[in-house]
């Protein structure tokens, strides 16, 4: 397979399907098309509250942090029981979009064809988002501090404060992580809020890999248990559980590199110590490009660790992942296969080989 067509069909894959059940945790973001405005004034602003308040008590969908801009806006989002997150998503866009037009006498598309969501763990970051939404006006300028975003009324941390009140933001939850008297546990979360402004952009809580802190990963990977998902935002226990409740016949289990090692050699039918020899056999290079991408692309382990235990250069495990993808696509049962147990070679006594 040469490098061409290995580009190719990467770019022309599919970006992966939304994580949506009830009970999720999402960050939701909604932006302008060609990051044109989404609201003009306060009474776009106001229509579109009114319409997503009616909707989250409707649905019973939690919203536990929000705050609307210019051209996008944040939602922290706990889908309820008799709703998904596209049809809530659908209904809310589709709303906003037709009163936008209809009062602004334009058409065509508001919102960029996709919506942002992140399926995220409640701890550690239910607060770090709250606060890190919740701060974005300031960090937009449209407030230049914390009295005035106390006062910006398009933003749930008034409500929070007990300066506003809006149908459908769950309060209580929140403050009581802070204090159970609930004048402390505001005067504590103003200043939670306020430590953050330091803090700026966050990409990690908004996108760019999703992979959890660089310290949490390390020691995940030392363990050989660190799983990853562009659309999830937690620890490794986490990200698998979701995993396996979307894709309970596909989803990779979670297993130290070594065992992963062996379920490709198997697979393949060779030595697991071939895959770490300098060999340009065909099923070797596959053998390799597989381990590498579920390794990688699925586990999150680092290039680095993979490369040592094929003794490889970073660089190699990284084009390897990217072969190893192409052949996943091309043969998904693969997947499954690497999946199951089943695919272990074992010694006497029940125990895992290792290299």
């Amino acid at each position: 397979m040469n490098l061409f067509r290995v580009s190719a069909m990467l770019g022309a894959m599919p970006r992966a399907a939304r994580i949506d059940y009830p009970g999720l945790l999402q960050h939701v973001i909604i932006r302008g098309i060609e990051r044109r405005k989404i609201f003009l004034d306060d009474q776009d602003r106001q229509s579109f509250l009114d319409r997503f308040s009616h909707l989250l008590e409707q649905s019973g969908t939690d919203c536990l942090g929000w705050a609307l801009l210019d051209n996008h806006a944040h939602f922290l989002l706990r889908i309820g029981p008799t709703t998904s997150l596209a049809r809530f998503m659908r209904r809310l866009l589709t709303g906003h979009a037709t009163a936008f037009n209809l009062r602004h006498r334009r058409s065509g598309h508001l919102f960029q064809n996709r919506y942002k969501s992140i399926v995220c763990e409640e701890e550690p970051y239910l607060l770090e988002l709250v606060r890190y939404i919740h701060l974005n006006p300031m960090r937009a300028g449209l407030v230049p501090d914390m009295i005035a975003l106390g006062s910006y009324p398009w933003c749930g941390h008034g409500v929070l404060q007990g300066d506003r009140s809006f149908r459908g933001q769950v309060t209580i939850e929140i403050l009581q992580r802070f204090s159970d008297r609930l004048p402390r546990a505001r005067q504590l979360y103003r200043q939670f809020v306020a430590d953050g402004v330091k803090q700026g952009h966050r990409s990690e809580l908004i996108g760019g890999g999703m992979r959890r802190s660089t310290q949490l990963a390390e020691s995940e990977e030392e363990e050989g248990e660190c799983v990853f998902d562009q659309r999830v935002l937690g620890k490794s226990e986490f990200v698998g559980q979701v995993l396996q409740r979307i894709e309970p016949e596909l989803a990779v289990a979670k297993v130290p590199l070594t065992e992963l090692l062996q379920r490709v050699a198997h697979l393949f039918d060779l030595p697991a110590e071939q895959l770490r020899q300098r060999k340009r056999s065909r099923p070797v290079t596959e053998a390799r490009s597989l381990l590498c991408y579920f390794a990688v692309r699925e586990m999150g382990m680092s290039g680095e660790r993979v490369g040592r235990v094929l003794n490889i250069s970073r660089a190699a495990v990284s084009f390897a992942a990217g072969r190893g993808e192409v052949l996943v696509a091309e043969d998904p049962t693969l997947r499954e296969k690497i999946a199951s147990p089943d695919t272990l070679v074992k010694k006497k006594g029940g125990s895992w080989m290792s290299i």
